[in-house]
């Protein structure tokens, strides 16, 4: 730490990327920091002799070393993942801070966080590697992170006066951090989320009377956990806030849009009298027109429309 009473945080000057922006968010919150100029200093700057005196430095000052809180990418021998792909200051960041970081946004959600080490490995994987690949242009064909398209859109158009310009990225800086934050909280929320799920879905599927008929006491996130345990799912059951039962169609595989087993055709589209009808279910509220959703009003209409799809199509 330098003399002064608050710890000085430094990254580089001028126009900027998603990896310092999000870097700097994961220090901030693995480090308890909330304010710069309240518990902390930012500088942004390219001198050398301000760059030493940083206790923190990112993207920026040509050394990685972590035991000196220094995390630059840009100078030769910079590390890379095992599969060679290179670190953005984002990575090299999260590989030191990335679980308390998420530990920090677990506790100020209110706990869990014992699922902390598998979120960030989750996060390094989908999110973080993402922001080193395109830092460092070696995205290839695949798409690009929206979020590091939205925080290089805070940076100040180029025809902005030089007067004053300093000052403004600094501000706009502060603008993509802010919105970098809310990202990353958000999709530690999710995962945190998700992950609780999958030992309920778990129990659950181990409790329903049918194996292929997943029945739930509440909505939670179910297809990732079958998928993950390779369970016979051909549908789920849970309610939803309007006091219907919902009876939802099991994908083949992550991503689909198709069904395991699809509602009848002969249910399509049709809603209460009319499904009830055609269905023999009495109490049947509505089948999505592409069968991959239907609804009853009680849960055991719901798994009676569930049965009834899997005796019509003869499945096993």
């Amino acid at each position: 730490m330098t003399d002064t009473a608050l710890p000085l945080l430094i990254t580089h000057s001028g126009g900027f990327h998603c990896d310092e922006a999000f870097a700097y968010v994961v220090l901030q919150q693995a480090l308890g920091l909330h304010r710069p100029g309240g518990d902390h200093r930012l500088l942004r700057t390219r001198d050398a002799a301000a760059i030493a005196q940083g206790d923190y430095v990112w993207d920026v000052g040509t050394v990685f070393d972590p035991a000196a809180r220094r995390f630059d990418h840009h100078q030769r021998g910079a590390p890379v993942r095992p599969d060679g792909t290179p670190f953005s200051s984002a990575g090299l960041v999260w590989q030191q801070y990335g679980e308390a970081a998420v530990a920090a946004l677990l506790r100020a959600g209110g706990g869990e966080e014992g699922l902390a080490p598998a979120i960030a490995a989750e996060l390094d994987r989908s999110l973080v590697r993402r922001i080193d690949e395109i830092d460092n242009g070696v995205a290839g064909s695949r798409e690009p992170l929206d979020l590091a398209s939205l925080v290089g859109d805070c940076n100040l158009p180029w025809d902005v006066p030089a007067e004053g310009r300093q000052a403004a990225e600094d501000a706009a800086f502060l603008d993509a951090v802010a919105l970098v934050e809310q990202v990353l909280r958000r999709r530690v929320a999710v995962l945190r989320a998700r992950l609780a799920a999958d030992a309920l879905v778990a129990a659950a599927h181990a409790a329903s009377a049918d194996p292929r008929i997943l029945e739930l006491d509440r909505g939670m996130p179910w297809k990732g956990a079958v998928f993950a345990h390779d369970l016979p799912v051909l549908f789920a059951v849970y309610p939803v806030p309007n006091g219907n039962w919902m009876v939802d169609a099991m994908p083949p595989e992550p991503g689909s849009f198709a069904q395991r087993l699809p509602l009848p055709q002969d249910w399509a589209g049709l809603q209460d009298a009319a499904l009830a009808a055609a269905s023999g279910v009495p109490d049947a509220v509505f089948v999505h027109l592409r069968r991959f959703v239907g609804a009853a009003r009680s849960r055991a209409g719901a798994v009676e429309m569930a049965r009834r799809t899997i005796a019509r199509h003869g499945a096993g």
